[in-house]
């Protein structure tokens, strides 16, 4: 199911839950202000343009989720951004992202996965992403969660030389900049 805007803060409490699941485990290890973090951004990121949710819920509750947005100019500074930005730089930044469908958090509790969840999560929020550009970021030490996207058809953008990072940028698999 998708969500566009506020409506999802509804399930706020739920999403939390899901994130905190997902996320304190490893290779996350996320932190309880970590979590925290995430339930005050929900509370702003629905009023990004574009800002779209979708879940998976089960009798269980939610089983998993996704939130994203269309990436603004100019590019963002904070969180993983600045890595972004030297990783591609400003012209790549511009061509693949700016104006992109960004998927900020793609969560699959640990009883979903394998079962297509976070497949069908991505599959419903990229649906109506402008002409097929969507992306996303992860961390190079989720080594699982890299292999999950390079099986389900993303690509990922090759760093600059001597600008590499931890943190690895994929394009959606129909994405026209895709290497």
């Amino acid at each position: 199911m998708i969500s566009y805007g506020r409506s999802v803060l509804d399930l706020a409490d739920e999403l939390v839950d899901a994130y905190d699941d997902v996320f304190s485990a490893p290779p996350w290890n996320e932190d309880a202000e970590t979590i925290r973090q995430f339930a005050a951004r929900l509370q702003t990121d629905v009023r990004r343009p574009g800002f779209r949710t979708a879940f998976a819920q089960s009798p269980a509750g939610i089983d998993g989720f996704a939130t994203a947005w269309l990436t603004q100019a100019p590019f963002p500074r904070g969180r993983g951004y600045p890595q972004v930005a030297a990783q591609l730089g400003p012209e790549r930044v511009r061509e693949l992202l700016v104006g992109a469908l960004e998927i900020d958090e793609l969560a699959v509790r640990a009883y979903a996965r394998g079962t297509g969840t976070g497949r069908a999560l991505l599959t419903e929020i990229t649906a109506d992403a402008p002409h097929h550009r969507a992306w996303l970021l992860t961390s190079r030490l989720a080594a699982d969660t890299v292999a999950t996207y390079h099986r389900l058809g993303w690509h990922e953008v090759p760093a600059l030389p001597g600008t590499e990072t931890n943190v690895v940028v994929f394009l959606a698999p129909d994405h026209p900049g895709r290497p």
